[in-house]
């Protein structure tokens, strides 16, 4: 059995039944969490990710010829090393042109309570959004902007969806969302003070009227069919993004982005005014 120097020893498993590759291929294609509470990565970038946020990491898989890659990702000792024949590897991950690591990790844990508790919340609220790239990036924007989380909705696509994962470079192990369902989320978000935004294509107030420095969620629809009628009348107001050019409506991803942006720009200027008055 091969060693290698900043980690446990490694196992070599010849077979397509071993449980631990059954648990890894049984995640990937139902990208969800596993009934142990774990999720199924792919690739050295969201495997280190996983380890620099912290996760516990119980199953480390490497293909055979790529041993070298362990000793860069600084695996913690406690975590089970698998090296997989390229047959085998390749029939657990879901890319069709995989990188040589794979991993088993620990699902991070939040709650709705939690986000709501965040002082003056920025949330986006996703009612159906169902491309797990735009689910992603989203989830990366929100990140960088500092919003307190994401609250989804049933119909939008999991967050452990293995495109979702990647397009977030990592945020879906930091970022808090929670599922939840309409009729418990509009009650908790109007209790808090929480002022409710529906995202349109037209005849909602322009973002940058509109008053970010409160507590916002923004609501996010379905990609296609937008948002649900009856959660965009349950909503305090609506906002759009004026777009001078011809294009009919913008990716959810960018418009989610946007409105990030505008509303960090403004939490940003009301904290120079204080600072300055």
């Amino acid at each position: 059995m091969p060693a290698a120097q900043n980690h446990a020893p490694v196992r070599i498993v010849q077979s397509r039944q071993n449980a631990r590759v059954k648990e890894l291929r049984m995640a990937l294609r139902k990208a969800e969490k596993t009934a142990s509470g774990l999720v199924a990565i792919e690739g050295i970038h969201l495997v280190e990710e996983a380890l620099r946020s912290g996760l516990r990491v119980p199953t480390v898989f490497v293909r055979s010829g790529s041993l070298g890659l362990l000793d860069a990702l600084r695996i913690p000792a406690e975590s089970e090393l698998l090296e997989l024949p390229p047959d085998i590897f390749s029939s657990a991950v879901s890319t069709e042109s995989p990188q040589p690591v794979a991993a088993l990790v620990e699902a991070p844990a939040f709650s709705l309570e939690a986000i709501l508790s965040v002082p003056g919340p920025l949330l986006l609220v996703s009612a159906g959004i169902q491309d797990p790239g735009n689910l992603g990036t989203i989830m990366r924007s929100a990140e960088a902007f500092g919003a307190a989380g994401i609250v989804t909705l049933p119909g939008t696509v999991s967050v452990w969806n293995p495109k979702a994962l990647r397009a977030s470079a990592g945020s879906a192990f930091r970022l808090p969302v929670v599922s939840a369902r309409e009729n418990d989320v509009f009650p908790s978000l109007h209790s808090r003070g929480i002022r409710t935004l529906a995202t349109t294509v037209e005849d909602g107030t322009p973002a940058h009227q509109v008053d970010f420095t409160q507590p916002t969620a923004l609501f996010l629809g379905n990609e296609g069919s937008g948002l649900p009628e009856s959660i965009a009348r349950a909503c305090d107001a609506s906002v759009t993004i004026p777009c001078p050019g011809p294009v009919e409506s913008l990716n959810a991803a960018v418009a989610a982005s946007i409105l990030l942006y505008e509303a960090v720009m403004q939490r940003k200027r009301q904290v120079n005014t204080l600072h300055v008055l």
